[in-house]
């Protein structure tokens, strides 16, 4: 059992590992035959999964595989590991495998590969399922309940199951809830025949997408990128006051952006920081907390977050690349802020760093430091703005240029690596006695860097699938983890080059082994939302959860949307990411959305989803369920409901996000109006949090006065939302005719939505009015770029109405119907710039700061010193 002593306990790596394997990939671990079974069968799902992406079966025009059967194979895998890796029970034998979970592993196997079998026959009998069909169908969604207890928990299951009894005990419901039931055939084909159920887009965006980027970031872990870069980090910022845990937070980042489970990553970096900051001074609870909202918030930074990047993308309607760029503001703001936070705790205990063996100046010091909290940005400019013009210069050339300029610096990059000695990555008790050398620590990983260039290049500048990216960089890690040790080795003049190539063949084999381990309750999960989503569409009762919610809050937004914060964070507990995604998305998102219009509010959709996906997020943090804060508690040895709660503290920032771009769409790049205005919105925004935390955390410069905490929360509301203010002097919207909407169309600009006042009937046959945003299209005339909204509309006379909705448009999700009316149109008002009114705020935040700094002065507080 391997233990680490941070100096006042024994953390058990191993107990913590264990730990991680009960959340994410069982803890059941056969010998024998059994376990390579299971070895060989991750392994072959991962190879289908690289065979499935890759653009070779188009190119032979063999092996193509289309996506309907994909994702019953994706989820035959995920329910056979499943059934064989996580046991029944904690009672339950951890060594071997019952019968009864090998006949539920078969049959659950067995009842997706009925519709790959079967997939013709189905498919000419549609909404006329035969007696075999209905039998695999009931047999497949209890299996799947199971299997979602086991892996992913009970929260889920619960509500699966809620979710199928309401929709057989309809007609004895009361009031709102009633509704006609649906025969046992209707509800088998709904939820395991059909892409509306279980198979659904959850499970699609699983099998597309999410797969090969937990592979990729399987390998790279597998390669040793985890170490080097938690290292990395340390070696950045851990010689600075509250160094450790500064560091802990950068290192969670670049972990997280990679990693889809918070329990993992916060176990993965926490190891090494928690132990570290509890030896320079902070308390077993803070420490515990910090490492648990920065493990946390590591699902919030793209370009994974939690593979809810890619879930977002579908549901909304946009690509991938969009919804990077909308989630990657508020994800700095939430990790910069986080950073204060460290700071300041570490200000209030006069708390220092580690001792560094090297010094450096000012400049190196501030390059450096956001050089850890920016690496992902640096990164992305370099490739798009460094090496994307050559795209341009060279066309289809540049891929094959590019290509061989990063095989050839990862040779460089080896040889230069194999001319110095390795750093011991994984020596915790070295990292005790001081930072670890920038130079040395930088130089042993360089080449890991590469393969993430490769992504980006694919993603950013050829604008190619996620999935076929992912797929790009997945043979890349493949031939870095098989060649980087032959190739260090030759270089060192050794001769006997066997065992390197022997190693790292095995590393690969275990990695694509740990991929298909890791995406079982991933798999899992996104099926059984599957179930909730099929209920909704099934039986209405998405609409009765807007007349619930209408209901208690009395139709007023902010309490709708703190209501529906506080069920994202209850439906979110005890599940991963990606299934509390998708189970708020599908329940709430619709809510706030048709909400909002009603409320003259026009919220656009990727607001909406960030919104859900930030709230249900919060659940892995929040008492009494957060895991997050059960793992980083172990390591630390702190009470974990203390931790959650201090986590959750902590994480009051986060929850003040979602709000703000509810109502600032500029946060998520949206509506803004050239380069001066990003830098404007950029700088507030960076202020206001500045300003929420100190006033959260009560210590600015020094500890606050009660009217300096309130004066930060009225500074960060106006840095936020300085066009509130304005708002209550120029109305931010002209309403004009409906009859000038083509006119108004023409003089919309690419990029910025058209507001629609729309006269609609609500699912109670009630006339209501909302206010929609329509994206436009790039067309040549206005009625083609409306109609690429997805919109279409007859103009007679004074009349403007719908005539068609075209199915899956953002105009669709907005709730637009043919024969609703739009009565006007929603044109920006000439009026002064919104940030006029940022200038008081940025006066009393100066004067808070001027205040404070003379009581520093007054009372000789003086903030720690930085060890050298």
């Amino acid at each position: 059992m391997s233990q680490v002593d941070d100096g006042h306990q024994h953390v058990d790596v191993d107990a913590l590992n264990e730990m991680v394997a009960e959340a994410d990939t069982g803890g059941r671990k056969p010998g024998g035959l059994t376990g390579k079974l299971i070895v060989a069968v991750a392994i072959a799902w991962s190879l289908f999964q690289i065979w499935y992406a890759s653009p070779i079966p188009y190119a032979i025009t063999w092996g193509v595989i289309s996506d309907s059967i994909a994702r019953d194979i994706h989820l035959a895998f995920a329910l056979f590991l499943v059934m064989l890796t996580f046991p029944a029970f904690k009672r339950s034998p951890r060594d071997r495998v019952p019968l009864f979970d090998w006949a539920l592993a078969i049959a659950g196997a067995a009842s997706t590969l009925y519709l790959v079998v079967f997939y013709v026959a189905i498919a000419n009998r549609p909404g006329l399922p035969t007696t075999a069909d209905i039998v695999v169908s009931v047999i497949g969604v209890l299996i799947l309940l199971e299997a979602a207890r086991r892996a992913v928990g009970p929260a889920i299951t619960v509500i699966a199951v809620i979710m199928l009894a309401y929709i057989f005990l309809g007609p004895y419901m009361p009031g709102l809830l009633a509704h006609k039931s649906s025969s046992l055939s209707r509800v088998a084909s709904q939820m395991w025949l059909t892409s509306e159920g279980v198979f659904g887009v959850a499970l699609g965006v699983s099998t597309n997408v999410v797969f090969m980027f937990v592979l990729f970031g399987t390998l790279l872990e597998r390669a040793g990128a985890g170490g080097y870069f938690i290292q990395l980090a340390f070696s950045l910022l851990g010689k600075y006051r509250g160094g450790p845990a500064k560091a802990g937070v950068v290192a969670s980042g670049l972990t997280g952006m990679i990693s889809g489970s918070s329990i993992a990553n916060v176990v993965t970096t926490g190891t090494f920081t928690i132990p570290l900051m509890k030896r320079v001074g902070y308390p077993a609870v803070k420490a515990g907390a910090i490492e648990c909202a920065a493990g946390v918030n590591g699902q919030l930074m793209p370009p994974v977050m939690g593979a809810a990047a890619f879930l977002i993308a579908e549901y909304v309607g946009i690509s991938y690349a969009e919804v990077v760029r909308h989630a990657f503001l508020p994800a700095l703001l939430t990790y910069g802020s986080l950073f204060y936070i460290v700071d300041i705790e570490a200000m209030k205990m006069g708390l220092t760093g580690l001792p560094s063996p090297q010094a450096s100046g000012r400049f190196q010091s501030l390059a450096r430091g956001l050089m850890g909290i920016c690496g992902f940005v640096v990164l992305a400019g370099v490739v798009y703005y460094g090496i994307g013009w050559t795209k341009v210069v060279f066309g289809p050339a540049a891929t094959w240029i590019v290509l061989a300029a990063l095989i050839a610096l990862y040779i460089v990059l080896v040889r230069y690596r194999a001319g110095h000695p390795d750093l011991p990555l994984d020596d915790i008790d070295k990292a005790f006695d001081e930072v670890p050398h920038f130079g040395e620590t930088a130089r042993t990983g360089l080449h890991f860097i590469l393969p993430v260039v490769l992504l980006i290049w694919c993603l950013m500048v050829e604008e190619l699938s996620p999935g076929l990216s992912a797929f790009y960089g997945v043979v890349a890690l493949m031939a870095l983890i098989v060649t980087q040790r032959p190739l260090t080795a030759y270089f060192r003049r050794e001769r006997d080059l066997g065992p390197h190539w022997k190693a790292g063949f095995v590393e690969l084999f275990e990695g694509l082994s740990a991929a298909g381990r890791n995406m079982t309750s991933v798999g899992i999960a996104t099926a059984t939302a599957g179930i909730i989503v099929g209920t909704v569409l099934l039986t209405g009762v998405g609409l009765v959860m807007t007349e619930l919610v209408e209901f208690i809050s009395g139709g007023h937004l902010i309490i709708i949307l703190i209501f529906t914060a506080f069920i994202c964070i209850i439906l979110g507990m005890g599940m991963p990411t990606t299934a509390s995604y998708v189970v708020v998305a599908t329940l709430m998102a619709p809510v706030i959305v048709n909400l909002a219009a009603q409320n003259d509010l026009a919220v656009s959709l990727v607001a909406v989803h960030l919104f859900v996906f930030y709230f249900g997020l919060m659940a892995d943090v929040t008492p009494p369920v957060g895991l997050a804060a059960y793992a980083a508690a172990a390591i630390s040895g702190a009470d974990p409901v203390k931790t959650g709660f201090q986590g959750f503290k902590y994480e009051i920032r986060t929850a003040l996000l979602p709000f703000i771009f509810i109502f600032n769409g500029g946060l998520l790049m949206i509506g803004i109006n050239g380069p001066l205005d990003f830098l404007m919105m950029l700088v507030t925004s960076v202020l206001a949090m500045l300003s929420f935390v100190s006033a959260t955390q009560g210590w600015f410069l020094v500890r606050n006065r009660w009217w300096e905490s309130v004066a930060l929360l009225l500074v960060c509301f106006t840095l936020f939302r300085p066009g509130f203010w304005l708002d209550q002097i120029y109305a931010p919207f002209v309403t004009r005719p409906a009859t000038e909407l083509m006119t108004q169309i023409d003089h919309t600009e690419a990029g910025q939505p058209l507001h629609l006042l729309v006269k609609s009937l609500d699912y109670k046959g009630d006339e209501v009015e909302k206010l929609v945003r329509i994206n436009l299209g790039d067309g040549k005339t206005a009625a083609a770029r409306l109609s690429e909204g997805g919109l279409r509309v007859n103009v007679l006379g004074e009349s403007v109405t719908v005539s068609s909705v075209r199915l899956g448009s953002q105009a669709a999700k907005f709730g637009l119907q043919f024969g609703d009316t739009i009565i006007g149109i929603n044109v920006p008002a000439v009026r002064p710039s919104r940030y006029w009114f940022a200038i008081p705020g940025l006066l009393l935040l100066g004067f808070i700061f001027w205040a404070q700094r003379r009581r520093r002065r007054a009372s000789g507080f003086r903030p720690a010193a930085i060890r050298t």
